[in-house]
């Protein structure tokens, strides 16, 4: 008994069954490993099945119908997810209220309460204190005191830690561009968190503290803003002062 494929094969059905009923009239079996001498009727049978298999490729390479699985987001894998940021958050000793990151290879989506501001740029905040005063302009030093995040909550860099505040002139490029879009608009003595996106953050690499394209949270406070001017000194020496 020729036995050929399982597999559903809609086009050569036909002509399979035809073959077999060829071969039943016959009366014969095919033995195709045999070496015995086999009677003329059945070896014009045998011929036969053997030109139609030649001759009907799908019979011995039927197409395989496949269809492409397009990945769609679970909603068990995002909370998933969540629960496992929030969980090393815990073990790194994140802040009160610290966002939340549910990463999936390069997406990544900020999960944070209604007391945070998204801005046109992508830059997220949110201030604890306003502040008093007047907002730095470019040219004027900041003086300011920060703490920085990853996205595990892991802290990265402090000022307290080192003991003296940071001093940074706007307008300078001495900051990471959403460091400084989310100071830009602080008064002294204000208290803010700066969630940055990657499209704004620092550069990467061995010299830096980052070592991925992140979210980088910073907790900023701006301790005061002085005016600087440049002086000249013995007609070719110049250096800038800010009080």
């Amino acid at each position: 008994m020729v036995m050929i494929l399982s597999t559903p094969l809609y086009p050569c059905l036909t002509l399979l069954r035809e073959t077999k009923v060829s071969l039943s009239r016959s009366k014969r079996s095919l033995c195709c490993c045999s070496l015995r001498e086999e009677p003329k009727d059945q070896s014009l049978s045998r011929r036969s099945v053997v030109y139609v298999l030649a001759t009907t490729p799908c019979l011995l390479f039927p197409a395989l119908f496949s269809s492409a699985k397009t990945k769609s987001k679970s909603p068990y894998d995002e909370r998933r997810l969540l629960e496992q940021n929030k969980r090393i958050q815990r073990e790194n000793n994140a802040p009160d209220e610290f966002p939340n990151f549910v990463r999936e290879g390069f997406e990544v989506k900020v999960v944070a309460s209604d007391n945070y501001v998204k801005a046109d740029s992508g830059l997220i905040y949110r201030d604890f204190n306003l502040g008093q005063g007047d907002c730095p302009k470019d040219g004027q030093q900041v003086i300011f005191h920060y703490i920085g995040y990853n996205e595990s909550g892991r802290r990265i860099d402090s000022t307290y830690i080192q003991g003296s505040p940071a001093r940074i002139r706007m307008g300078t490029n001495a900051l990471v561009p959403g460091f400084e879009m989310g100071i830009h608009d602080m008064k002294p003595g204000g208290r803010r968190r700066i969630i940055i996106p990657p499209e704004l953050g620092p550069p990467v690499g061995p010299s830096t503290f980052f070592s991925s394209k992140q979210f980088e949270v910073f907790d900023v406070e701006l301790l005061s803003i002085q005016n600087c001017e440049r002086r000249t000194i013995i007609g070719f020496y110049s250096d800038v002062t800010c009080t």
